[in-house]
């Protein structure tokens, strides 16, 4: 299984995300481990998504993270 995950971080803007381990990567998050999240805590989370094909749950992060995908995560997910 491969999650793709969206937080809301303490300035308000968001983060789309990937990991294998979703409770792990979030408790990575919320201590700090992870570089780009670090100084935007606490970090809440907001929607994630389960894929049985890591290439399938690669390809939607990168929609989300596109302009198209953009626009549909502020009208679907936030």
């Amino acid at each position: 299984m491969y999650y793709i995950y969206l937080l809301e971080l303490s300035d308000k803007t968001f983060y789309v995300g990937s990991t294998p381990n979703l409770k792990n990567r979030i408790k990575e998050h919320r201590s700090g481990e992870c570089l780009s999240t670090k100084h935007k805590r606490p970090v809440k989370l907001i929607w994630y998504c389960v894929f049985e094909d890591k290439i399938k749950a690669l390809r939607f992060e990168k929609y989300l993270k596109s302009g198209s995908g953009t626009a549909f995560r502020h009208k679907r997910l936030e």
